[in-house]
């Protein structure tokens, strides 16, 4: 039965394609009956991903190829979900790695492969978007195939993984050929216009290793829930088979990390069908599928026979920095939404943890207080919209690293940050990231046939503090057009001091609705976030000050009212503009000694002490 298996990954950079190539694969493969309607990017399928474009949780699906099941598994882009990465490579016995003809390797796409490398799987390299104007009619397309061979090598490939098929495809289009000379032909309309190439290179990755005859044995890689069924586990079954009604022995650890053996009867059994989950009796050795009637649940338990043994448990990379979660204690906490308390706060985080290997939870000195350790500003900032749109009403900190003392030093984490931006741009992005202790170690044009203007791409080894805050400004500085991605490259020896932000805090000094003749005022010292008739309290933060010091202001001052009038404007007041702050702007934003409040409706900076009095309005004694 394993003989007409395959179990594949996509393994891609963010926004190279990978979701696209899965869509037509199960189109192409008769997945789906002619009057089915079908939406684009399929595998997307939570509101956040399709809402950023990007894939965020591992997703499974399943196509046929005659006789063969393929279960593919679409894997995050972003290296902030690496730890969904991780606990899916048990999983599959080969990878598609695909690469945009005109970035190339990026980072993300590094980190991946280096765990599928390790792992030992078959990996077919798929040049993807060679209709991108810049690879029509220029060598990028074999320079990028070059340069993923120097990664294979680079990341210790074996001889035989190096050797490795390629096809150039056009995902957006569903097309591809294992003949470089033919791509000018797709590209005027002609040749075959299928998937059938890369197909065959799937039926040619090993089926799974995996004994039928021996005792039952499933590493829990991935938890679903159903309101029917409770919790689901899912993974590759490595050995025997599993029925319902049988009888399996979950192997988990406790809260002190000593192994537990817990028996349990099997419910139900699903399996995939395309992107459907059904229902099956049995699951063979091989097959990837979903078992339910275990309550208790934690993603590296192993589930077996009576008499089997458990698993090695998955292990992902530690993480880099930690963000703090607290009930919400505002003058407005619930108001908008749940106010949810210490208790439900740290049950709701513990689920997610549950479900996330890359995460964990640590108490702090104050018991309303707790921290949520994880790999990035992008990984938090989802769980926090997710928390939001789920109701509940809290506050966060701002993300701070991770730091380590080995033999006295004190070590922080950095980063090998690639960006890729206009020419024009380079200098002011260059002096930004050297004044976070950036060290530039290559600076290289590459060659792009008809582009209007020149890119340049840039690497630095920085710390991971003096990244932390400053997508907007780079943003800002390519005029939208740059791209920005990193890796991890362990700890060195702290940097020193690292200012977050040149500028503070326009702060309200009392409660009210502001008005537009006081925020006219206002608006001479800084940037404003907010506009008129808002409800604001004291320490609520209204704006930006274009000094380096916290400026305490009254947002609320009405107008007096009077009969003697004047010639000209009679005092018409007019607002510049409002910056609105959306969540990621916001813990881009906040210093260490702020807040942001999270309500359903909306999202609030403030100081972490509120009174005037209580708090210094001075930089330095914040450091």
């Amino acid at each position: 039965m394993a003989q007409s298996l395959r179990n594949i990954c996509i393994i891609a950079h963010v926004d190279h394609g990978k979701t696209t190539l899965v869509d037509f694969l199960l189109k192409q493969a008769g997945t789906f009956q002619a009057h089915e309607t079908t939406a684009d990017r399929m595998m997307d399928s939570d509101s956040q991903e399709r809402e950023r474009g990007i894939t965020i949780s591992a997703k499974n699906a399943s196509f046929l190829i005659g006789d063969v099941k393929v279960n593919v598994v679409d894997t995050p882009g972003h290296a902030d979900f690496g730890g969904e990465v991780e606990r899916i490579m048990d999983m599959v016995d080969g990878a598609i790695l695909l690469v945009d003809a005109v970035e190339g390797p990026l980072p993300q796409t590094r980190f991946v492969l280096q765990k599928a490398i390790a792992k030992g799987l078959k990996i077919v390299l798929c040049i993807n978007k060679v209709d991108r104007p810049e690879a029509v009619g220029s060598n990028m397309v074999s320079e990028c195939v070059d340069k993923a061979f120097d990664l294979f090598v680079e990341l210790g490939a074996s001889d035989e993984q190096c050797d490795f098929p390629i096809i150039y495809a056009c995902a957006r289009q569903g097309w591809c050929t294992d003949d470089v000379s033919k791509i000018p032909t797709f590209l005027e309309g002609g040749g075959q216009r299928n998937l059938k190439p890369l197909f065959d290179e799937i039926l040619r990755i090993p089926a799974p290793k995996a004994n039928p005859d021996s005792e039952l044995q499933m590493l829990v890689s991935n938890i679903a829930y159903s309101d029917y069924l409770g919790n689901l586990a899912l993974g590759r079954l490595k050995s025997g088979s599993a029925r319902k009604g049988q009888e399996l022995v979950r192997h988990g650890v406790n809260e002190k990390g000593d192994p537990t053996a817990t028996k349990f009867k099997v419910f139900r059994l699903l399996s995939y069908e395309g992107m459907k989950q059904v229902e099956v009796d049995e699951i063979n050795a091989g097959d990837i599928g979903l078992i339910a009637g275990c309550e208790v649940l934690e993603i590296g338990d192993t589930l077996s026979g009576l008499n089997g043994a458990a698993l090695p448990r998955i292990s992902v990379e530690e993480p880099t920095m930690r963000m703090i979660f607290s009930i919400n204690t505002t003058p407005n906490s619930g108001r908008e939404g749940k106010a949810i308390q210490s208790r439900e706060l740290r049950e709701r985080l513990l689920t997610e943890i549950r479900s996330n290997v890359a995460l964990r939870l640590e108490d702090t000195e104050v018991p309303d207080q707790f921290y949520l350790l994880g790999r990035g500003e992008l990984q938090f900032g989802i769980l926090i919209e997710k928390m939001r749109r789920e109701g509940l009403e809290f506050m966060v900190g701002r993300p701070n690293v991770l730091m380590k003392v080995e033999e006295g030093e004190k070590l922080e984490p950095f980063e090998k940050m690639i960006l890729d931006l206009p020419e024009s741009a380079s200098g002011d992005v260059t002096k930004m990231y050297q004044q976070r202790k950036g060290v530039l170690v290559s600076y290289d044009t590459p060659t792009a046939a008809g582009s209007d203007e020149q890119r340049v791409r840039l690497i630095f080894e920085i710390p991971t503090r003096g990244i932390l805050g400053t997508n907007s400004m780079y943003k800002t500085a390519t005029r939208g057009s740059g791209l920005i991605s990193s890796e991890s490259i362990g700890y060195r020896p702290h940097a020193g001091t690292i200012f977050h932000r040149q500028t503070g805090s326009l702060i309200a000094d009392r409660d009210g609705k502001t008005t537009e003749y006081a925020l006219a005022s206002v608006q001479e010292r800084g940037q404003l976030f907010i506009g008129e008739a808002v409800d604001v309290y004291e320490g609520m933060i209204i704006g930006e000050c274009a000094k380096d010091n916290d400026l305490n202001v009254n947002p609320v001052k009405p107008k007096k009212l009077t009969n003697m009038r004047t010639t000209g404007s009679d005092g018409i007041t007019n607002l510049y503009g409002v910056k609105k702050m959306s969540l990621e702007k916001c813990i881009e934003w906040i210093d260490d000694d702020e807040w942001i409040e999270v309500t359903p409706k909306s999202v609030r900076l403030r100081k972490k002490i509120l009174a005037a009095n209580m708090r210094s309005v001075r930089k330095i004694d914040k450091v």
